[in-house]
């Protein structure tokens, strides 16, 4: 097969066009072939060798934990999946090495779910881990139906989603973004509020009683201002700031589970959840693709096709 590879740590430039061989299917794994890979963050935080302290990871190592494909082939003992089903998932296995930019992967059958029926394979390479964190995130605030949630950062991948996620438990969403995106985030289901200074004011001008649950996808002083409009830090959940734990709220580092993706998959054959794609580039602009992430102003979701690569 082919896949875009590095042979040791380092940058966009760095990766390759490499032939290697087929990915062996392990029993619990299924073979995909891959119609799109999704990009995130972590797939070049990863390849600079910033998750090296807690992940065994080989090379040549084949970036990605976003997948949607095609069933191609079953482990002896799978059940759940035939060939020809048309699945999706966050597929991070206990170490990194066989990633998702690549014409096949193997993934255990616990990582992956069905396809959502209404979204194209890249919207649906699009929602694993971003979509994963959001569900997650928010599930640990316990948010509830016509409680007030404010959601930091929520123009991006994970916050589009998190919007969309809370505005179909039945939640008021508060979002904090910049100007330009205000009018996305308001189509998502939130009141917009623009982040920097002032902003606990702005929020208060929305709810003036304060939130009832806040989630941090942005980062900087998100955490801080959230516990100013918070009367229990318990329901504050970051997925970016770990001080967020030190302070009563919760840090969330997201989890593979085929449950969650089964509900997301759900929410968005409902209508409830669609996926913003900011750009799709074929496989072989992956260094593009990270250059574009790492400037950080991404609107919704980075994607790679690779079908046609």
């Amino acid at each position: 097969m082919k896949a875009m590879a590095l042979r040791r740590y380092g940058g966009p430039e760095d990766l390759e066009w490499t032939d290697l061989p087929d990915p062996k299917v392990a029993p619990g794994e299924v073979l995909v072939r891959v119609k799109a890979a999704g990009v995130n963050p972590v797939d070049w935080k990863l390849a600079e060798g910033r998750l090296d302290a807690v992940m065994e990871t080989g090379f040549p190592l084949i970036p990605g934990w976003d997948v949607a494909g095609v069933v191609e082939q079953v482990g002896f003992d799978v059940t759940e999946f035939a060939p020809g089903d048309e699945v999706f998932g966050y597929i991070r296995k206990d170490s990194a090495q066989f990633g998702a930019y690549a014409e096949l992967v193997s993934a255990h059958v616990r990582l992956l779910a069905p396809k959502p029926a209404v979204l194209t394979w890249e919207e649906a390479a699009g929602v694993p881990l971003a979509g994963l964190t959001a569900y997650q995130a928010i599930r640990r605030t316990g948010l509830q139906p016509h409680e007030t949630v404010l959601v930091h950062g929520a123009a991006g991948g994970v916050g589009s989603f998190g919007v969309q996620i809370a505005a179909a438990l039945g939640a008021r969403v508060i979002a904090t973004t910049s100007e330009r995106n205000h009018d996305f985030v308001r189509s998502l289901g939130a009141v917009p509020v623009t982040y920097g200074a002032g902003l606990r004011d702005r929020v208060r001008e929305q709810a003036p009683q304060g939130v009832d649950a806040a989630v941090d996808f942005a980062g900087g002083d998100a955490v801080d201002v959230s516990l100013e409009l918070l009367d229990e830090p318990s329901r504050l959940a970051s997925v970016v700031d770990p001080e967020a734990a030190a302070k009563g709220g919760h840090y969330v580092w997201v989890r593979p589970d085929r449950a969650d993706l089964a509900a997301l998959a759900a929410l968005a054959d409902d209508g409830r959840l669609t996926v913003h794609l900011d750009r799709v580039l074929p496989l072989g602009d992956a260094a593009e693709a990270w250059r574009i992430s790492q400037g950080g102003h991404t609107r919704g979701k980075l994607v790679l096709s690779v079908t046609g690569h």
